[in-house]
């Protein structure tokens, strides 16, 4: 089955940021991801992934003043130096936590832009950030969020205009995030579009819909998509980006049917040996 990560975004909310590193490892997690690593010292984020054994999978690139309702600053013209600005400490922190994909956010454009000139300076962005981070080692994924529900306004909004940008971009390290909640609201074909695009699928988030809780609580049929995934070969992290509905560990059980049992904890291998 595939490799599941935990989102600290979303996951272990109970305890502070800092002490969900320590949480997502005794629940058997190997890999974690979270939006944005930059309220922290890189060092101290990576001394948490090495105290506890875990992978930094994923974050995103500097997405502006999320306080203020911007949601990425890759499609927003006038942007362009804070966004070069943004890939250049992306990869200060990917280095530093030994990550090799970040994610970059297109946006909520404002009102009044004319397309092109949204479109222009997303094609120039996305360029822009693909060859740097190629550079350094680091995939760049595009990922489309839902415009209904979570994000009004944001420019990518299906897997189909990523797709379509990503051939646009014509960037070889430039890839698709593929968050099965997102898509299942605006398009749902997910099976054929994960069977028709997976060589370009770099990272798949899971929630069921409605709801955005765990795999199982809603519409959506994970063990199908999960075994297709295996009969697909996908060799790629599947991270674990949902609202739990009581409580971060019992939300865990949909884990049993699907993924091997998790390694022992750390401190009970060492209390075995």
């Amino acid at each position: 089955m595939p490799r599941f990560c935990a989102n600290l975004g979303f996951l272990f909310t109970e305890v502070p940021f800092l002490d969900r590193f320590e949480r997502a490892a005794r629940a058997g997690f190997t890999g974690v991801e979270y939006m944005s690593p930059y309220d922290y010292p890189a060092a101290e984020l990576a001394r948490r992934l090495r105290d506890n054994g875990l992978q930094q999978v994923l974050f995103n690139l500097p997405s502006g003043d999320w306080a203020t309702g911007e949601r990425g600053l890759a499609a927003l013209p006038g942007r362009e130096a804070e966004f070069r600005d943004g890939v250049e400490r992306a990869i200060d922190y990917a280095c530093e936590l030994g990550c090799t994909q970040v994610n970059a956010l297109a946006g909520v454009p404002r009102p009044g832009l004319r397309p092109q000139e949204i479109r222009l300076t997303l094609l120039g962005n996305l360029r822009h950030a693909a060859s740097r981070l190629a550079e350094a080692g680091i995939r760049l994924l595009v990922e489309p969020i839902n415009s209904r529900i979570d994000m009004p306004g944001f420019c990518i909004d299906t897997p189909k205009k990523a797709l379509s940008l990503i051939e646009s971009v014509a960037e070889p390290n430039l890839w698709l995030q593929y968050d099965v909640y997102h898509a299942q609201i605006m398009e749902g074909n997910l099976a054929r579009t994960l069977e028709a695009n997976l060589e370009r699928i770099a990272h798949i988030q899971v929630a069921d819909v409605p709801g955005r809780h765990e795999p199982g609580s809603g519409e959506i049929n994970y063990p199908y998509l999960f075994a297709l995934l295996d009969r697909l070969g996908y060799a790629g992290w599947v991270g674990c980006e949902y609202r739990p509905q009581a409580g971060s560990e019992a939300g865990l059980g949909w884990l049993k049917g699907v993924a091997p049992a998790p390694a022992m904890p750390r401190a009970e291998a060492l209390a075995a040996g």
